[in-house]
């Protein structure tokens, strides 16, 4: 093992730190550097609130919209989102114990399997994927502050009252990046319970103001036959891992401030499925309990909101709006991004700047164009999934099969390192998983295995990457304890 840099143990088999900090300024920053032990403060409640925070969101809450619109009944979509959450949180788990352990943002953890250099292909994948969900996110939350203008002003509507709304609350993520993961922090704790009271409060108002749940929560499924069901359970099944195959690769950018393992494991199944699928539930029964009291069913909460006849509940209801979707852009969409972009050039790029530049792509991309249509943004969802998969599945191989979740900390941040510029073999591994995930697109017969997109994706760089890799001379770490 290098001895650049000493590695130094707090509590057997995790957290680790670096004592004197990384030489080299070209690999490493403030930002990018291993969280120090006082640094690791989040206990299982922080890590769960986290979870919470990023959960309620708008999209979440029409989520269960598109497979209701499918044909699913209400159950069947609410199931059908549980189980993606659950089969997600197993590769999220797996993945966030390099970060709490050692300390390592996303990024830096790329570089022990696709090499120094070529981490930056994963950290832009990842990055270019949360700069779209940065921008629907911000377009959502610009809108809702609109509509709280047009709330407490109705004669009044000033010029550009839209652009207005959203480069408000654009710059209100903006002032939260710049602060850093401890304002983060800070907010996810505080806005976790009042945004579940705030979801159970929107539930408990649309069932006494419809005096019931509405209908749609008797309709049947519009399948004749499992066939048509699997048909669309399947793409759907794989939409809904892809909903968070995003915070799946960039959660060390998050573990990597938990106390222990304990808290981030618990933490986040604690968060996550159950969340999750409340939210998607009250997204549910509250478009059901719509169609009763208004006539039609509403899945834009935004405009169902606007259709109150209290200014005052309206006002704190788009509040409470903006606040889940701050929780959830600020968490899910920056932090990767803004680490992913430090990790191109960190002597000039750090963590504010990173998230920055992570706003301003996130308004170029016209991210607009992906509401326009349920379709559209299912396809989305699957098709990026696509790419994240294959290296989750790369992450999962090298870290617990290859390395034996072991990793030298002084040659991850080393030019002379043993983990090399590039790894030819990761890379192979991804083109390969990519392929498979994808051919579905131009080959008709294969369709299938775009409907598993993230399943196929996973499973084939996964293992192409372990065959790739056996043989191939691992550091042996004498001077680290097992995990």
């Amino acid at each position: 093992m290098s001895d650049r840099i000493p590695l130094m143990r707090r509590a057997p088999g995790e957290l680790y730190e670096l004592p004197g900090g990384p030489p080299d300024a070209s690999l490493s920053n403030a930002d990018l550097a291993p969280t120090r032990v006082g640094q690791r403060t989040w206990g299982t409640y922080h890590m769960a609130s986290l979870w919470v925070g990023l959960s309620v969101c708008i999209p979440t809450y029409m989520l269960a919209a598109s497979l209701v619109g499918g044909g699913m009944n209400w159950w069947q979509a609410v199931l059908t989102i549980m189980l993606g959450n659950l089969i997600v949180c197993v590769p999220m788990v797996l993945i966030a114990h390099a970060g709490t352990r050692f300390g390592i943002p996303f990024p830096v953890l790329a570089r022990a399997s696709f090499g120094l250099r070529g981490s930056n292909l994963p950290a832009i994948l990842r990055s270019l994927v949360a700069c779209g969900w940065f921008g629907i996110q911000t377009w959502i939350g610009g809108q809702a502050i609109y509509t709280m203008l047009k709330v407490a002003a109705p004669d009044y509507e000033p010029p550009y009252a839209q652009a207005l709304g959203f480069l408000v609350f654009w710059a209100w993520n903006m002032y939260i990046v710049v602060r850093g993961s401890e304002s983060i922090k800070v907010l996810e704790a505080w806005a976790a319970p009042f945004l579940i009271v705030a979801g159970l409060a929107l539930l408990f108002w649309a069932m006494y103001r419809a005096g019931g749940l509405g209908s749609m929560l008797s309709a049947p499924s519009r399948f004749q036959t499992t066939g048509e069901f699997l048909a669309f359970f399947v793409p759907s099944l794989t939409a809904m891992v892809g909903f968070w195959a995003t915070l799946a690769l960039n959660i060390p950018d998050l573990s990597r401030y938990a106390r222990n393992q304990r808290a981030q494991v618990r933490g986040q199944f604690l968060g996550l499925p159950p969340t999750m699928t409340l939210f998607a539930f009250i997204g549910v029964a509250v478009t059901s309990a719509s169609s009763v009291i208004f006539g039609e069913a509403i899945w834009d909460p935004v405009k169902l909101l606007s259709k109150i006849e209290s200014p005052g509940v309206i006002l704190i209801a788009l509040f409470a709006l903006l606040i889940a979707t701050l929780t959830t852009n600020v968490a899910a969409n920056v932090v990767a991004p803004a680490n992913g972009f430090a990790n191109l050039w960190p002597s000039k790029i750090d963590f504010a700047r990173g998230g920055i530049l992570t706003g301003l792509i996130g308004i170029a991309i016209m991210p607009w164009k992906l509401l326009e249509n349920a379709d559209r943004y299912i396809g989305w969802l699957i098709a990026y999934s696509g790419f994240l998969g294959p290296i989750a599945g790369i992450f999962i191989a090298d870290y617990w099969v290859v390395r034996k979740a072991r990793l030298s900390l002084a040659d991850l941040y080393a030019r002379d390192g043993i983990y090399g510029g590039w790894n030819g073999r990761a890379v192979a591994a991804l083109l390969g998983g990519v392929g498979v995930a994808l051919v579905g697109l131009v080959v008709p017969a294969l369709r299938p295995l775009y409907d598993y997109a993230w399943f196929a994706g996973f499973a084939v760089a996964f293992a192409l990457y372990a065959v790739l890799m056996r043989g191939t001379p691992v550091l042996d770490l004498r001077g680290v304890p097992e995990a």
